[in-house]
């Protein structure tokens, strides 16, 4: 058993020695003037890409400058910087040899007026299934930021410290909460239920500010991960608020007592964990996550706020020219709302990859 071990042991050994650090490194400053920018690559991956037969021959300083070009070229279709919402080409300086890091470093510019946002995609070396590059953001040469991209690689974002920054937060986020409850049908059913049965102006914005504190509470603690409930748990439970608030419509002919307003606190408090987990989805930003988490609710209530004045306005023009016929459409309405919110709940359950 011990030489196999041995053996087991030279053989990593001899691999680690072939790559000792399977790493890249891209720093970024932003100032005044733009972004000034360094990227650190190990000989060993850059000599691989490039076919060069001795990493080492990259530590010399003339065969630097003679594959610069091809070391370039290498790098600029691999890395990706948009700033401000619009694709930037960075302006390649010098490569110079690293001996101490046994690595390149490509210093390069983005000239522009200070960035409010940045976003980097990266996948430097795909033939490496453990690569990484790390990522540093910086401001005036203050460390901001960290993030790492796997071999995979994907994108990260960075907002500025600055009013350009925050604006860019505020539009970014207020655009994806609207986004987000346009296109959730669990969520839209949900309000449209609520809203059957009309009322005045006056009982539906109270309904309306109910289900924004509730889910509002609940978006913020499960974005901070103070509170994380698993969606094999949120998912079925927001199925069965639309399915309860359905069933509550029914019921109020019989009882008389109208509680939607406790019912949309009660189940905002559910559906603003699933507005958590689309929001975790996006990453916030740790630089301004105050205002992240203020934009992303903000849109959440534009976007609420319109459906609300389509569905009520659109009920309460059928009230107004026949009250029977409002009633049958609250009457069949709520039925296809606890028939929606059944299926959901069944397949979200029973069939969480879909039925």
């Amino acid at each position: 058993m011990r030489p196999a071990l041995i053996l087991l042991a030279v053989l990593w050994a001899r691999q680690v020695s072939a790559h000792p650090a399977p790493f890249s490194y891209l720093d970024l400053d932003l100032h005044e003037d733009g972004i000034h920018g360094v990227l650190v690559l190990h000989v060993v991956d850059v000599a691989h890409d490039l076919a060069i037969d001795s990493p080492e021959r990259l530590l010399d300083r003339a065969a630097v400058d003679a594959a610069r070009a091809r070391i370039v070229g290498l790098v600029a279709g691999r890395l990706a910087v948009r700033v401000d919402d619009r694709d930037v080409e960075p302006r390649w300086g010098q490569v110079s040899p690293a001996p101490d890091r046994h690595a390149v470093a490509l210093a390069f510019r983005v000239a522009r007026a200070r960035p409010a946002r940045v976003a980097v995609r990266a996948r430097l070396f795909p033939y490496d299934e453990f690569h990484q590059t790390f990522l540093n953001v910086y401001e005036d040469g203050a460390l901001r930021q960290q993030a790492v991209f796997g071999a995979t690689g994907g994108e990260r974002e960075y907002y500025a410290g600055s009013v350009q920054g925050r604006l860019a937060v505020v539009r970014t986020f207020v655009a994806a909460g609207i986004h987000h409850i346009l296109i959730g049908p669990d969520h839209i059913l949900f309000l449209v239920g609520l809203l059957l049965l009309g009322g005045g102006w006056w009982p539906l914005t109270r309904i309306v500010t109910a289900f924004t504190i509730g889910h509002s509470i609940t978006l913020s603690l499960a974005a901070l991960d103070l509170v994380a409930p698993p969606a094999q748990v949120v998912e079925p439970a927001i199925a069965l608020s639309i399915v309860f608030v359905g069933a509550d419509n029914l019921l109020v002919g019989t009882t008389g007592r109208d509680v939607r307003a406790w019912i949309a606190l009660a189940f905002g408090l559910v559906h603003g964990f699933g507005f958590a987990s689309v929001l975790r989805e996006l990453g916030l930003p740790r630089e301004a996550l105050g205002w992240s988490l203020f934009s992303f609710n903000l849109g959440v209530e534009i976007g609420q706020l319109l459906i609300v004045a389509a569905v009520a306005g659109a009920l309460a023009l059928v009230r107004q020219r026949s009250h029977a016929l409002a009633q049958r459409l609250a009457l069949a309405g709520s039925v296809v709302v606890i028939a929606a919110g059944a299926y959901w709940f069944v397949e979200r359950v029973f069939f969480p990859g879909g039925i």
